[in-house]
């Protein structure tokens, strides 16, 4: 199953890159540490864990390519986060493909509650 979805953030795209991949601040909006690089072909591993995959392409600032691990799977289940600069912020736009029925909802719950909104509530305080 597919999923989309789109958001603006009160931030410049640089600092929703960084939010993204910097382990520090993914840290800071997940509550959980996170190993993660802003390169490709870099594991990743966040919510202890509970997500792991890989970046398969990475252009700073403005894109996120990652294939996510469900286990066994035919199909990649590939996220793409590009990021568009408007005048108040910055475009959030995800695409998530191929996620196992199973975990639907939960993937989905999860990317509008924890990931991204709890990134657009960090970057928006301050």
């Amino acid at each position: 199953m597919d999923f989309r979805y789109e958001l603006e953030i009160l931030a410049e795209p640089e600092e929703v890159f960084a939010a993204l991949t910097n382990p520090f601040q993914i840290e800071l909006w997940s509550g959980y540490p996170a190993d993660m690089k802003a390169e490709q072909g870099y594991v990743f591993s966040l919510w202890e864990g509970d997500i792991a995959g890989v970046n398969l392409e990475v252009v700073p600032d403005r894109l996120l390519v990652q294939e996510w691990f469900f286990g066994e799977q035919e199909e990649q289940s590939v996220v793409r986060i590009a990021l568009k600069k408007q005048k108040a912020g910055t475009q959030v736009s995800l695409q998530h493909t191929h996620i196992p029925g199973e975990v639907y909802e939960e993937i989905v719950e999860g990317w509008k509650e924890y990931y991204l909104g709890s990134l657009k509530s960090m970057l928006e305080m301050y």
